[in-house]
């Protein structure tokens, strides 16, 4: 590896404070001030002339019709090896100019960025195919190699004279395919120089063609370039101490630990680490297009090099040195030129390269280089602070559980599980993992236990009977999922951080109502009822309830959260307290909610809810108790737009509909009985027949229909939709072989989990 970034005539000073609130007139000048623009250059930027003209862009390409204009922005702040710079970037993205001049500021105040590159070697492939003794041939072309690489040379004597060329010939022999017979492929390395090279390596393959079919005995099929440019490799780094990374309310140390771990989680997860690497060819591609280089082949090289192991991983790495500073590292191929046709045909690219001020092209790709790892930077940054959604706490305890081994039915358990402990550590994953039996698993902790944790809990709710019926003032039957979701509130440094790892958010809640997202949105409220929205503090909940499965997982966080604060500040609130709070919450989330969500995540019991009827809710007695199998789709379904429909369907056809209505509402009454004799059986026919009236009314799905009718030919009494339909869940009555149908319904594919009402 070598650098040619160093430059010690270069005086210039990339740092240019506040360059974002000048005018385009004043951010020219500058630049110009500053020493990276000519005085033509400077003109020709203010008056425009440096955009590509249509006579030239109908030289560059076939059958133009016109020329897409793209922002050309400049970050600066960049100091690499000891040299500034101010880097072209053409990209339409707004935040990736203020986030790569907000990194390579930060970048600056440490010392800046190193970078180091290998030559610029292309790899021209030679396929040859058909021949009798590959073994042999390439003993042969190894033997002869430099009269290939001779031939090779004499095709471009000028790129030899300016110290590039072929340089080596490397033979890759390939498994047998359909042919049956083995795969003779001849690499030839070559130095392109400040070429990309394109064009000049696929004139050497075509050149020394024949010279390779003489010696293998074989015949040259495909000569061409590959785009894995492994041997045109750059490596960055820099080291920030936490001091500069202290910002947004969040201490130093806590952001350098959360990039650490959003790297980790990139480092073993490629589906994870497709977007980081995205990031990161954010900066990249945006300074291709800006000078004229193949951002396709700079892609496909980045892509492949990061997918070159056993699985696809990160291109960049960060972690903590001895000194507690953050180091990042980056590494893969670039293959970039500084001459060549756009720089002919397209003024822009040549002022950029100008005002960047690159004299080889390997200097660019190390600028280039520098740049992805900035880019990266600040997206873990967003990561780490509060920028995106999923914050480093989660992801730290994700990628422990990927590491762990936990498997796709009981990974986001142990993630609950995990943040909740305190130990993000493989060896607790580990032991979670080995005491787990299946999807949706609980504790069911104690009231002592939930205390000593020094945990809140409310209820999840499943609907019996009477779903949408309801809304036109027919009975509903509730009833509580126990212990569905937990809550915990601790000190915090600043601002207020909700955790919810089940459902991948940690985020600090905005100040500003306005901007809140909708999982913010109903904690702001309790926050701002009960006064407690300016006092620091994090907020964790750990729910065992899917989003928008239809089984009150909302309100159930509410409840939790509100009784938590409860606990955590003394504020004596009642259950009638807690329920009103709640109530609040779930109109904040659904818009006009019945009430029955709320109610049961406060109080816990079975009940019978009617509309407009006073109380609205009673007790209901339970004969004997009842053993539930939720089956869940995986299917996100809003009951507020469920509702909508069937009340569209309903002011179409009021007469037909209001008849439904009254059936369901007769079958509920009836399942009110049966329910206080213990009557189970009858229970059953009842939810079978309910659902026949709810598919008619249009809010079943194929997926629930498959759940249900899997719950009933493998035992269950009766099943039926729970909720508003249209996906969520279904629960199927099975009193004694619940196991049979769980094992059914996940065989399937499906989740599954048992609740007992009694």
């Amino acid at each position: 590896m070598s650098s040619n970034t160093k430059s010690p005539d270069n005086k210039a000073d990339s740092a240019i404070p506040a360059f974002y609130k000048l005018s385009i007139p004043e951010r020219v000048r500058a630049v110009r001030d500053k020493g990276f623009l000519s005085s033509q250059d400077f003109k020709s930027l203010l008056s425009g002339e440096h955009t590509l003209s249509l006579q030239n862009a109908d030289r560059m390409i076939e059958n133009v019709v016109g020329v897409l204009g793209l922002p050309v922005g400049l970050a600066p702040n960049f100091l690499i090896n000891g040299k500034d710079y101010v880097v072209p970037l053409a990209v339409e993205e707004p935040s990736i100019v203020a986030a790569l001049s907000s990194a390579a500021k930060i970048a600056r105040k440490a010392g800046g960025y190193t970078v180091e590159s290998t030559d610029p070697v292309l790899i021209g492939q030679i396929q040859v195919v058909d021949v009798p003794h590959t073994s042999r041939a390439k003993l042969k072309l190894l033997e002869r190699k430099q009269e290939v690489i001779n031939l090779a040379n004499s095709l471009h004597p000028r790129m030899v004279a300016r110290g590039g060329g072929a340089k080596d010939l490397e033979v890759i022999l390939h498994p047998a395919g359909h042919s049956n017979m083995e795969m003779l492929v001849v690499h030839l390395l070559v130095d392109t120089r400040d070429a990309m090279g394109a064009n000049l390596v696929n004139t050497m393959c075509e050149g020394v063609a024949s010279l390779i079919e003489g010696i293998s005995g074989g015949r040259v099929f495909l000569r061409i370039l590959s785009n894995l440019t492994d041997r045109a490799l750059v490596r960055g780094s820099v080291s920030i101490p936490p001091g500069l990374l202290a910002g947004r309310g969040f201490a130093g140390e806590s952001v350098r630990d959360g990039i650490i771990i959003a790297s980790q989680f990139a480092a073993i997860d490629p589906y994870r680490a497709a977007t980081h690497n995205k990031g990161i060819m954010n900066g990249v591609d945006a300074v291709a297009l800006a000078t004229g280089n193949d951002w396709r082949a700079i892609e496909a090289a980045a892509h492949a090099y990061a997918a070159r192991g056993s699985r696809y991983t990160s291109l960049t790495r960060w972690y903590a040195d001895d000194e507690g500073n953050l180091v990042g590292e980056i590494d893969m191929p670039m293959k970039v030129g500084i001459v060549g046709g756009p720089l002919q045909t397209n003024p822009t690219v040549a002022l950029n390269l100008r005002m960047l001020n690159v004299s080889r092209a390997t200097e660019l790709a190390e600028v280039m280089g520098i740049v992805g790892l900035a880019q990266n930077f600040s997206a873990l940054r967003a990561l780490a602070t509060d920028g995106i959604q999923q914050g480093h706490m989660t992801l730290h305890a994700r990628s422990v559980a990927t590491a762990a081994g936990a498997t796709p039915d009981i990974f986001p358990v142990v993630v609950d599980r995990l943040v909740e402990s305190g130990e993000i550590k493989i060896w607790k994953a580990q032991e979670i993992i080995k005491g787990l039996s299946g999807p949706m698993a609980t504790d069911d902790p104690s009231e002592e236990e939930l205390a000593h944790l020094d945990l809140a809990a409310g209820h999840g709710k499943i609907i019996l009977l009477g779903e949408h019926a309801v809304v036109y003032g027919s009975h509903a039957i509730a009833a509580a999922v126990p212990l569905a979701v937990r809550a915990r509130v601790q000190d915090g440094e600043d601002g207020v951080t909700l955790i919810v790892p089940r459902w991948g958010v940690e985020q600090r809640l905005h100040r500003d109502a306005d901007k809140r997202q909708s999982f913010e949105r109903p904690a702001g409220v309790i926050l701002e009822k009960l006064g407690l929205l300016e006092k620091p503090m994090r907020i964790e909940v750990y729910s065992d309830i899917p989003r928008a499965m239809g089984l009150g997982g909302s309100a159930a966080v509410a409840v939790a959260i509100i009784r938590a604060l409860d606990r955590h500040y003394d504020l004596a609130l009642s259950d009638e307290d807690v329920n009103n709070l709640a109530f609040e919450c779930e109109r904040v989330a659904h818009g006009t909610p019945s009430g029955v969500d709320n109610t049961v995540a406060t109080f816990g019991k079975a009940m019978v809810y009617q509309r407009n009827r006073s109380p609205a809710f009673t007790d209901l007695e339970i004969g004997a108790p009842m053993r539930f199998v939720i089956g869940m789709t995986g299917i996100e379904s809003l009951t507020a737009g469920m509702v909508a429909q069937v009340r569209k369907a309903w002011e179409n056809n009021k007469r037909v509909y209001n008849r439904v209505f009254k059936g369901v509402d007769g079958l509920t009454l009836q399942a009110i009985d049966a329910i206080r004799k213990g009557d189970l059986e009858q229970l059953g026919d009842l939810m079978n027949v309910c659902q026949g009236l709810l598919n008619s009314l249009r809010v079943s799905s194929w997926e629930l229909e498959e759940l249900i009718h899997l719950a009933r030919d493998n035992g269950a009494l009766g099943a039926k939709l729970t909720g508003g339909g249209g996906g969520g869940s279904m629960i199927a009555l099975c009193p004694d072989d619940s196991e049979k149908v769980i094992q059914a319904i996940r065989a399937a594919g499906y989740q599954a989990t048992e609740v007992v009402v009694e």
